[in-house]
């Protein structure tokens, strides 16, 4: 089994209402040895805020030397986000082996276990594998009947902010909601509660008292708020001060919740030193909750998903954007209240593009758009959320994706696609639009320049490109070099993933992109790590050596095999862009070489060493 192949069986089994229950999960893993039995848990129910609560315990407990699992749902861009050691998703070979062992299990059982709790099951025996010495541990859905709730008393039953949800299933008001979201406290168990209204409050009390649990608040009377910015919020709980880049008054209060929760903890023993504390929310991350996914314009991510939801949504807004609109990039499911979520998030719209989430649940944009337009709007349908994702884009506004986590993780894997795309889009408009006398004007320049630079000069191997299309014009430069006596190699590109530095015999074709390349036949190879230097071309760039290639990647995947070069992007200012959107994976580079001149970068680069 792979695990494509273990996702796939996983995804077969879907959630049904009339299947409520822990017998499957217990019957399930009994037979796997009861690993949630060698286990210690903070179990962690709510309506909203959980998710956020769940990674600042990881995140504190990691900065306090402990092994963590954390298991949270639904996942935005990989399955295997929902089960982590240590910030690391579960690798898929594990997944697979798992899987198998469960389904071997699952398989023969009359009532055959849910996806949730099969995934609940291969968690479970995860995390007892991986000997984590607790697992931060996420309630599905409810809390008393949720495939979660089969292990025994937890360190601490952890419930934050509670609403009106799911109401077909856990009841019709916040009382009943809250006693079923209470069934994770167990007799003997420490209980720490988000404060809330009193209906709520007093049911989780009287749980409580039922269950011969204590009894923790996390009061908003003991945070205060310094300061916040998009950067992230400084603040107080009980006279100490600590930083959170998570954004929102809501979120402030979910940390209270954890450090309520962490200070329980601490009364039961674990060492969690208030080092380990600061540090962990310093470093915590959530994604998709009030997201910026880009400054230049703002682009906010947001995976609100009901009217709590967006009402905090509401509130970021005005506390971090006052008086700004956005163009609103919006995907529903149709059991939500939509309704009411657009009315909390229409006043900071100037446009909405509606967007269908991926799912059989999800409300059509057509009907979306209608909703929006019968409150004044102005609405446009895209067929799909890629469409929508460049669209927003392309309106050059401040941008806020909302409205479903299932739009959530599509547009999170898709914005640096299409970032990165509208960029090298407007920079090679710009450079194409350059009239031919002064392309050539400006190569001429950018040529003196490296070629008057003690990285040309200290350099014996030099790797540089061919100009295709508009781009600079590096001919000079290979010709002196050549008459100089260095090593000057091009670039040739073997397959679609394969680039390699040659040297030329003389002959040139076009290769598979239409570039004008040394013939392989004729040429020799050189070692990446002989490259002294490398001229890189680039569609776009910015002022701190951030460059977007052309799409295709060679450069990216060949330039960190270039250990000792330093490396230059090439282009014309024209290229130039306020800041260019890069991921991880984008190599930055040590100088850039316009017609202006040379430029170098941060110190610590192979620019330093090159002279």
């Amino acid at each position: 089994m792979t695990a494509q192949e273990a996702i796939a069986y996983i995804e077969n089994y879907t959630w049904s209402t009339t299947r409520l229950g822990l017998d499957r999960t217990r019957r399930l893993l009994q037979a796997l040895g009861d690993p949630q039995k060698r286990l210690k848990f903070i179990h962690v129910a709510g309506s909203n805020g959980k998710g956020s609560t769940c990674a600042m315990l990881d995140s504190v407990l990691r900065a306090a030397g402990y092994r963590v699992g954390l298991y949270t749902s639904p996942y935005l861009q990989d399955f295997c986000e929902r089960m982590q050691v240590n910030g690391q998703n579960i690798d898929g070979s594990d997944l697979a082996r798992i899987t198998e062992q469960v389904r071997a299990f699952a398989d023969g059982m009359e009532d055959h276990p849910s996806q949730f709790e099969l995934v609940t099951a291969i968690a479970m025996q995860y995390f007892m594998e991986q000997r984590c010495d607790i697992v931060v541990l996420e309630v599905g859905m409810g809390g008393a009947l949720d495939s979660t709730n089969v292990i025994d008393c937890p360190e601490a039953a952890v419930i934050t902010n509670i609403g009106l949800e799911h109401t077909e299933y856990l009841g019709n008001t916040l009382a009943e909601i809250a006693r079923t979201k209470g069934g994770i406290v167990k007799p003997g168990c420490t209980a720490v509660c988000y404060d809330s209204v009193p209906d709520v409050m007093d049911t989780l009390r009287a749980v409580c008292l039922e269950q011969g649990a204590s009894f923790r608040v996390s009061r908003a009377e003991d945070l205060q708020e310094h300061s916040h910015s998009l950067e992230g919020q400084l603040f107080s709980w009980k006279g100490r001060d600590y930083r959170l880049p998570l954004l929102g008054q809501h979120q402030l209060r979910n940390a209270g919740t954890a450090l309520e929760t962490l200070s329980a903890l601490r009364e039961k023993g674990w060492d969690i030193p208030e080092s380990a504390v600061a540090e962990g929310l310093r470093r915590v991350t959530w994604p998709a909750r009030f997201e910026v996914l880009d400054r230049n314009p703002l682009f906010i991510l947001d995976g609100g998903h009901n009217p709590q939801c967006a009402d905090a949504l509401a509130a970021n807004l005005r506390e971090y954007l006052p008086g700004q609109k956005l163009c609103v990039l919006l995907g529903v499911l149709r059991d939500k209240d939509y309704r009411q979520m657009l009315r909390s998030v229409a006043p900071f719209a100037s446009q909405v593009i509606c967007v269908t989430p991926d799912s059989p649940r999800a409300l059509p944009a057509a009907e979306l758009a209608e909703e929006v337009r019968s409150l004044g709007l102005e609405a446009s349908v895209c067929d799909r959320i890629r469409d929508g994702v460049r669209q927003s884009l392309e309106t050059l506004e401040s941008v806020l994706a909302f409205g479903s986590l299932y739009l959530a993780g599509h547009v999170r894997t898709l914005f640096p696609q299409e970032k990165k795309r509208l960029q090298r889009q407007m920079a090679l408009q710009r450079r194409d639009s350059l009239p031919p006398e002064k392309r050539a004007a400006d190569s001429a320049a950018v040529c003196r320049a490296v070629l008057s630079s003690g990285l040309y000069r200290n350099a014996g191997t030099i790797f540089l490109f061919r100009a295709f299309g508009s781009e600079v014009d590096l001919s000079a430069v290979a010709d002196q070099a050549e008459r100089d006596g260095k090593t000057v190699l091009y670039p040739v590109c073997t397959d679609r993933t394969r680039m390699l530095a040659v040297k030329s015999g003389g002959a040139w074709k076009a290769d598979f992109c239409g570039i004008l390349s040394p013939a392989p036949d004729q040429s020799s190879a050189v070692e990446a790590k002989d490259i002294d230097l490398v001229l890189c071309p680039c569609s776009a760039f910015d002022g701190e050596g951030r460059r977007l290639g052309m799409g295709r990647g060679y450069y990216d995947r060949f330039l960190p095999q270039c250990l000792n070069a330093a490396k230059v992007l090439v282009a014309f200012e024209a290229q130039r862009l306020e800041r260019v959107f890069t991921e991880g994976r984008d190599i930055p580079m040590d100088a850039a070489v316009t017609e202006a001149g040379l430029v170098l970068f941060p110190a610590e680069t192979n620019c330093a060493k090159k002279g």
